[in-house]
C-alpha cells in the first residue's frame, strides 16, 4: 500500500486540474474536415424524423456543461450572499452602462466572485510564502486569505469605476463636436432624426455608438424623445442630460433646433474649460512637488559643492 504524503497529494490535485484543463482546451478546438451530410441535414429534419432528432441530441465530451450544472446552484448563492453584503446593485447597473458594457448584474457579481477567487488563492500562495519564513498564529492565515479575497473584489469595482468615469469623459469631450455636426445637418435642412442616424453612420466614438442605439431604438417603433430621455437617463452625464431636455422641449415646442444644439455646443465648450482651469487649480499644489524636492535640492548642491571642494584643496 503506497503512503500517501503531502507532495503526493498536491501532485494529485495538480495532475487533476491539469487534465480538467487539457481537456477543456482540446474540446474548444475546432473539428477539421468536412461536415457529414447527414449533420448538415439533420436540422432540416429535427421535425420527421427520429434520426435527426436523435444525432442533434447527442452530447459532447465538453466537461465544462457538468461542471456548470453542478456549481450553479452555488454560484448563484454566492452571488446572492456577495450582493448582500456589497450591496448597490443600482449603481452596479448604472456604472455597467455607463462603462458601456454588456454585462449584466449577476454577470457582474459572477466577475466578482472570479476574481475574489483569485485573490483567495494569491493569499494562499502568500500566506504559504510567510509560513516557511516565520511561523505565524493561523488568525494571520486566514487574515491574509480572507483580506485577498476582499482585495479581489474591491479591485474589481474599481476597475469598473475607473472604465465608467473614462468613458463618461470620452463622451463628454465629444459632445461638442458631435452637436455642431448636428447644427450643420440641421441648417442643412435635414431633420433632427436624419441629422442623429448621420452622425451616427459616419462618426466614430462613443457617442456616435450611443446615437446609433437611439436610431435602432427609433426604428423599432419608439418615440425619438422617449429614447433620447432613456439615453440621458442611462448614461447621466449632466451636459447630455441638459441638451436631451433642449432637444425634447425644443420639439414639443416647435421652435428651431438648429440654434438650441449651437448655444448647447457652446456651453459644453464653456463647461469643459471650467473644469481644465479648476484642475490646474487643483494641480497646482501638485507641480510643487517636483519643484521643492527636486529641481531646487539639485541647484543648491550645483551651487554649493563647488565652493566646498575649493575650500577642502586650499587646505
Amino acid at each position: 500500500m503506497v503512503q500517501l504524503t503531502s507532495l503526493g497529494g498536491w501532485a494529485v490535485l495538480a495532475g487533476t486540474a491539469l487534465g480538467v484543463g487539457l481537456w477543456s482546451l482540446v474540446s474548444l478546438v475546432p473539428r477539421l474536415g468536412r461536415p457529414r451530410l447527414a449533420d448538415r441535414v439533420a436540422p432540416y429534419l429535427v421535425d420527421v424524423a427520429p434520426g435527426a432528432r436523435e444525432l442533434l441530441g447527442r452530447r459532447s465530451a465538453d466537461p465544462l456543461p457538468v461542471f456548470w450544472a453542478l456549481l450553479a446552484p452555488i454560484a448563484a448563492g454566492a452571488r446572492r450572499a456577495l450582493g448582500s453584503l456589497v450591496g448597490g446593485s443600482v449603481t452596479i447597473q448604472l456604472r455597467l452602462r455607463q462603462s458601456g458594457s454588456g454585462l449584466s448584474v449577476e454577470a457582474f457579481r459572477s466577475r466578482e466572485l472570479g476574481w475574489a477567487l483569485g485573490g483567495a488563492v494569491a493569499g494562499v500562495f502568500a500566506a504559504l510564502a510567510i509560513g516557511r519564513a516565520q511561523s505565524p498564529p493561523a488568525v494571520v492565515y486566514a487574515i491574509i486569505v480572507v483580506g485577498s479575497a476582499i482585495g479581489g473584489v474591491l479591485l474589481r469595482d474599481f476597475l469598473l469605476q475607473r472604465a465608467a468615469r473614462l468613458r463618461l469623459q470620452r463622451l463628454s469631450s465629444e459632445l461638442p463636436t458631435v452637436l455642431e455636426f448636428l447644427t450643420l445637418s440641421l441648417s442643412a435642412g435635414e431633420g433632427i432624426l436624419d441629422a442623429i442616424r448621420r452622425v451616427a453612420r459616419v462618426s466614430h466614438g462613443e457617442l456616435a455608438a450611443e446615437f446609433g442605439a437611439v436610431v435602432a431604438a427609433v426604428n423599432t417603433g419608439l418615440p425619438l424623445g422617449e429614447s433620447l430621455a432613456a439615453l440621458a437617463e442611462g448614461v447621466r452625464l449632466p451636459a447630455l442630460t441638459r441638451c436631451v431636455e433642449q432637444i425634447t422641449g425644443a420639439l414639443d415646442r416647435g421652435t428651431p433646433l438648429s440654434e438650441v444644439l449651437r448655444a448647447q455646443a457652446q456651453d459644453s465648450r464653456d463647461e469643459a474649460k471650467r473644469e481644465l482651469l479648476e484642475v490646474a487649480g487643483k494641480k497646482e499644489v501638485a507641480m510643487l512637488v517636483p519643484l521643492v524636492f527636486l529641481i531646487l535640492p539639485v541647484t543648491i548642491v550645483f551651487a554649493i559643492f563647488p565652493g566646498i571642494f575649493v575650500l577642502q584643496l586650499g587646505r
